[in-house]
């Protein structure tokens, strides 16, 4: 770093020698205009050099799963470089939707019912067309969690369908109840703490492909449903492995986080309004349960928590729902491999939450931790549009079991 230093200045220091011999006029096209201009990018250059740009942290609780990942999922080892013009965590959070692409998928919709009557609504990307596996029995199935409000036409969920495409991979994306336009036959919604219809949605999956590998990837609190779930099922399920990104470990934090006056204006207040708009929509058949002229007063999360979230699925309080939900405190059950991506400035999910001593003692788990990359931002280049450093691990990761999964067993 020392030489790196040295050689910026050199530069820094001959560039503006020249410039100042050759311009005379104006602010910026002066010598002076110039030196300021270059002298801030060398020292903005040496700070994103040294400060912003790390390998991210690798934490196994064995060594047989970190050799796995660091042989087949390169990426695990590389050195993350944030954009460098939004690297910082709420600005990545905040761009990622707007400037990432999103790429055309033609889905095949089915609706499944619930034990309580309600109905499910699965996206499928078939990928028909795949060279790799063109024998649908046999072609890997990876499910897909979107996260709060999210849907199968978020863009991190079109991405990670790409990846699968380019593979030979099937998709499946599990929408929450009530959010991709379809009718709440039940007044239920959903909640990180409940697996109920996840249970059911992998039931259905592997009843129809009994023959095909399955997988699972959840993002946000797609991530904190999945993990719940494999916290409860052990090894009684017909997951092979599965991702899970930006996940929020311990609600408590997750909360307390969001509701940093900053952070309530930038997010907080807005995913509220989703939420409510979202419960809206449903008001004829819910409010035979629920009063929602108070829930649509709440202004945070948690007020929306404390008011619908845990009387629907009959918590005492919120904080006993909130500790449901919480898959930090329940992570020693998981019983196959799980990789986790985190970054320490996740506004949502706060780096000093994250489930550290917990994967450290389950050598199913690997949680993977970037400095930066924000709540599902994990943006690379200088103008990312197409990839992101979250779907080269999800690809990766995907890929390497499906292909070398059998170094995972008895681990």
């Amino acid at each position: 770093m020392i030489a790196l230093d040295f050689n910026l200045n050199v530069l820094t220091r001959d560039l503006s020698l020249y410039l100042e011999q050759q311009v005379k006029v104006g602010f910026f096209g002066s010598g002076v205009g110039l030196s300021l201009i270059l002298g801030f990018s060398a020292a903005y250059t040496c700070y994103y050099l040294s400060s912003v740009v790390k390998k991210p942290q690798l934490v196994t609780g064995g060594e047989k799963f970190c050799h796995f990942l660091k042989e087949h999922c390169p990426v695990v080892s590389e050195t993350y470089y944030p954009t460098f013009w939004c690297w910082e965590g709420r600005i990545q959070t905040l761009i990622r939707p707007f400037i990432t692409a999103k790429p055309w998928v033609e889905y095949r919709n089915e609706f499944i019912k619930t034990a309580d009557g309600g109905q499910i609504s699965l996206d499928w990307f078939d990928n028909d067309d795949s060279v790799c596996y063109p024998d649908t029995a046999s072609r890997p199935t990876i499910l897909l969690l979107p996260g709060l409000t999210g849907t199968s036409r978020e863009s991190y969920i079109l991405h990670m369908i790409q990846q699968s495409d380019a593979l030979g991979y099937r998709c499946v994306v599990f929408n929450n109840r009530g959010v991709s336009g379809e009718r709440l036959l039940t007044p239920r919604t959903y909640c990180a703490a409940n697996t109920e219809d996840l249970e059911t949605v992998i039931d259905h999956i592997q009843s129809t492909h009994s023959a095909a590998p399955l997988l699972a990837a959840g993002v946000s609190m797609g991530g904190m449903m999945l993990a719940n779930y494999l916290c409860r099922a052990g090894r009684e399920t017909s997951l092979r492995a599965a991702a899970v990104f930006s996940a929020g470990w311990d609600v408590f934090e997750c909360t307390a986080s969001l509701e940093k006056p900053l952070n309530r204006f930038l997010f907080n207040s807005y995913l509220t309004s989703c939420l409510q708009a979202s419960v809206n929509r449903h008001r004829q058949i819910l409010e035979k349960l629920f009063d929602i002229d108070h829930v649509m007063k709440a202004k945070t999360i948690r007020e929306f928590d404390e008011r619908f979230t845990s009387i629907m699925f009959g918590y005492a309080t919120n904080e006993e729902y909130y500790k449901a939900a919480s898959p930090c405190h329940k992570l020693k059950s998981v019983q196959i491999p799980v990789l986790c991506l985190n970054a320490v400035d996740d506004v949502f999910s706060p780096g000093h939450a994250l489930p550290v001593e917990a994967a450290k003692q389950n050598p199913n788990l690997a949680l993977l931790i970037t400095s930066h990359g924000g709540h599902i931002g994990f943006l690379e280049g200088i103008w990312p549009r197409h990839s992101t450093y979250m779907d080269r691990v999800f690809k990766q990761f995907m890929q390497a079991v499906i292909e070398q999964g059998s170094e995972l067993e008895n681990l």
